[in-house]
């Protein structure tokens, strides 16, 4: 009888775990350079934190700045930073950084002496996790500098190195942002030929299918475990839902669920780098992060029709008493409308980060010296980042109308 108290507190703590990484009142930065300023995987990821953890207590601001290397952050972060106070940032440097020419020593070492920079000055401005990233990879087919493209991998994966060494030091999670993409990218190209391009056209900024492989790698760093709910469909009573889902209605077989927990929802295309949908068969993403579980039971026949708002699949007794992945399984969803809307408005207000981060807020740091000396110049910048913040809540109060609790219905019919 003694195992069962410890059972219940291990039981507990993995439950936590999806959560564990993100403080209450989580403010999230998302850093980088020109790859994170495309506001892609930045967007997926808020959409993420909003959307499928089914938290209400999350900001996100991305900080993306075109051209950056890790040297430039580290002069503007404090600045730059205070208008949002965030205490969670991921980081994505690296592409620059690697200088598009091979490795040398000497590259490394300034990588590293800048990222070392960037660490330090997070944790100075409160930031308490952070999920270190590498670089990611190019594509050998259209990247074209002066160096090829099997070459400026090998540097960047020299210093995805350097990006674990430092996590690893400082207790920090690791985005493995370099590997997730470059194992993608190979199994891609080997199906789909080598004109398929999930890094874009210049081989290295990557298209949305490429994207969201930056985002998958971030949001397994920050210990996400991919659970989006487990709804159990009894086709003789009623039916079950986890945290997340309330059953409203129906059975023997259908039920009608109120979702706060959404599932992550793809583009329509199954084979353009311009979709996210294309590169879901060369990488874990639905298994790892987007696991919408649909479990049926006292089915008495060897196959059953499942229809999920307009799409109808059919499976077997055995695929759905073991359980199927609704998100993966399901190429239209009820969720589609509201994910579009909400995605919409994140990438107004994300816009707005940027103009507000590189037309004003950067520049502030002209005059914070004077501002340490004379009172009144301190008083009004102080009144001025407020009126900025204020600025921003706007567009992030129109991203958190977006999120509403999506009503559904799962229908199964026996196939005799």
């Amino acid at each position: 009888m003694r195992i069962l108290p410890l059972l219940s507190i291990l039981l507990a703590a993995v439950s936590l775990r999806a959560e564990s990484l993100l403080p209450p009142n989580a403010r999230v930065a998302v850093i980088g350079d020109s790859i994170t300023e495309q506001k892609i995987y930045s967007r997926y990821i808020e959409t993420y934190l909003l959307a499928c953890t089914g938290r209400s207590d999350i900001k996100v601001f991305q900080f993306g700045w075109s051209g950056e290397r890790a040297g430039g952050f580290a002069a503007r972060l404090e600045n730059d930073l205070a208008v949002f106070n965030p205490n969670v940032a991921t980081t994505c440097y690296g592409m620059n950084d690697a200088s598009y020419r091979p490795y040398a020593p000497e590259i490394g070492a300034e990588y590293e002496k800048n990222m070392r920079a960037v660490i330090d000055g997070m944790k100075k401005v409160g930031v308490k996790v952070m999920a270190i990233g590498s670089p990611g990879g190019v594509d050998p087919d259209y990247f074209k500098k002066n160096v090829t493209g099997q070459d400026y991998n090998d540097n960047l994966a020299h210093l995805r190195d350097i990006a674990k060494k430092l996590a690893e030091e400082n207790k920090q999670p690791f985005a493995n942002v370099y590997d997730t993409m470059i194992s993608a990218l190979t199994k891609s190209k080997a199906a789909l030929g080598k004109e398929y391009g999930p890094f874009g056209g210049d081989g290295f900024h990557p298209a949305p299918a490429g994207q969201l492989l930056m985002a998958q790698a971030f949001l397994k760093a920050l210990g996400f475990d991919g659970e989006i709910g487990t709804i159990t469909v009894d086709v003789k009573g009623a039916s079950t839902a986890s945290s997340g889902h309330v059953v409203k209605g129906g059975q023997n077989g259908s039920v009608t669920l109120e979702s706060t927990k959404w599932p992550f929802v793809f583009d329509a295309d199954p084979t353009s780098a311009g979709s996210n949908r294309s590169i879901l068969p060369f990488t874990s993403f639905n298994q790892d992060l987007n696991r919408f579980t649909l479990k049926v039971v006292n089915l008495g026949s060897a196959k059953a029709k499942v229809t999920w708002g307009s799409q109808s699949k059919e499976f077997t007794r055995e695929q759905l008493e073991a359980g199927i992945n609704l998100a993966a399984e399901f190429t239209k969803t009820p969720f589609d409308d509201a994910f579009a809307a909400l995605t919409a408005a994140i990438t107004l207000k994300e816009n707005f980060e940027t103009l507000l981060v590189k037309n004003l807020v950067t520049h502030m740091r002209v005059i914070a010296a004077e501002a340490a000396e004379d009172p009144k110049v301190a008083e009004a910048l102080t009144k001025l980042k407020k009126k900025l913040a204020d600025e921003h809540a706007k567009p992030d109060a129109n991203v958190r109308k977006s999120i509403k609790p999506v009503t559904h219905t799962i229908k199964v019919e026996e196939i005799r």
